[in-house]
């Protein structure tokens, strides 16, 4: 894993963005010891171009200009243009090095910054779910439901935090107590398969509770995520309550695997907006029994403790951690990292 060398330090101020595909998060940071200067979130629809919405959200609010740019993207990173998964922004860094007048950018996969959230994340930003409430100098794993499904791996070696990004919200997922295999049948397969993202995230809210109301032989009442969620915690819809648990148990299946994977004695996290509403559902029994029934390691998993993350910026605050010390992290920057010629 390529490791970061001295001269890759970020110049100070440092503007920090996080890119999703309806909202950008911006905040700079001016010394590794401030607290970063928070700014209005940015509607991605309401500007062409990520490098408009950073002049007039940011640069034309403040007498600070930041000499380098952390960026957190949903997407591969692959060359000097990267597109983003679920907006029509391309960032182009070395035209926001002349443009924008940056020394260095740069760019990183957003559930990246989430790892690098959980690495150092205060007791006070994190739910516990269960009983086992501590969490060990050790590998970690993130798991974030939302518009799509996160997976991240932080895992612990040499005294330092290596964050791990992947797809591991796209691996299989199948039926396994008689009434998945009841319900399955009914769920939106895509080319031949069912992915955890089809599940664990908002739309896959829907899906569960569409196949539950087929299973059920009764007509879907509801489409969006929101009523799903709200009348499964307030239990007024039997189907959607229903819902609420599969949800909770697949998540809580998905989360034990991917501890399996990292050996995540430091905890599993999970993060973003659907986590957080539903943290009365993650404390019932389902979630943690689902992911701790994994013989023959069911007692290690029980070891194991999980988390709710709360932090309303825990991608902001990674990056922010990571420019304070970039030492104490094990981040690839090459071919990510552009530098003013």
């Amino acid at each position: 894993m390529p490791m970061q060398h001295d001269n890759d330090q970020p110049t100070f101020p440092i503007l920090i963005g996080d890119i999703g595909g309806t909202n950008a998060r911006f905040s700079i940071l001016i010394d590794a010891y401030a607290e970063p200067t928070q700014f209005p979130n940015v509607r991605t629809a309401d500007f062409a171009t990520i490098d408009e919405a950073i002049q007039v959200g940011v640069l034309d609010k403040t007498s600070l200009q930041p000499r380098s740019a952390i960026l957190a993207v949903a997407g591969p990173i692959r060359g000097d243009e990267i597109p983003l998964t679920n907006c029509d922004w391309i960032v182009r860094p070395k035209q926001m090095i002349s443009g924008l007048g940056f020394e260095n950018v740069l760019v990183v996969n957003d559930f990246e910054a989430q790892a690098l959230a959980i690495a150092t994340m205060p007791d006070e930003y994190r739910e516990p779910i269960g009983e086992n409430v501590t969490g060990k100098q050790a590998s970690r794993v993130v798991l974030g439901p939302g518009t799509g499904l996160g997976v991240a791996g932080l895992v612990y070696a040499q005294h330092r935090w290596f964050p791990v990004p992947g797809e591991g919200g796209h691996v299989d997922v199948g039926p396994r107590s008689r009434r998945d295999f009841e319900i399955f049948p009914y769920l939106i397969a895509i080319e031949g398969r069912i992915a955890a993202e089809q599940l664990l995230c908002g739309r896959g809210l829907v899906n569960i509770y569409q196949a539950v109301c087929k299973a059920n032989g009764e007509e879907p009442t509801w489409t969006d995520p929101a009523d799903v969620t709200g009348h499964g915690l307030a239990g007024t819809d039997r189907n959607a309550e229903e819902t609420l648990s599969l949800f909770v148990t697949y998540l809580g299946r998905l989360a034990g695997d991917m501890a399996l994977v990292f050996m995540a004695r430091g905890g599993v996290y999970l993060s973003g907006g659907i986590s957080q509403k539903i943290i009365p559902a993650l404390k019932k029994p389902e979630f943690r029994a689902a992911f701790e029934d994994k013989a023959p390691h069911s007692a290690m998993m029980r070891t194991i403790p999980t988390f709710v993350v709360t932090h309303p910026l825990a991608a902001l605050s990674g990056l922010a951690a990571y420019a304070r010390t970039p030492s104490d992290f094990g981040l690839a920057v090459d071919g990510r990292r552009w530098t003013r010629a």
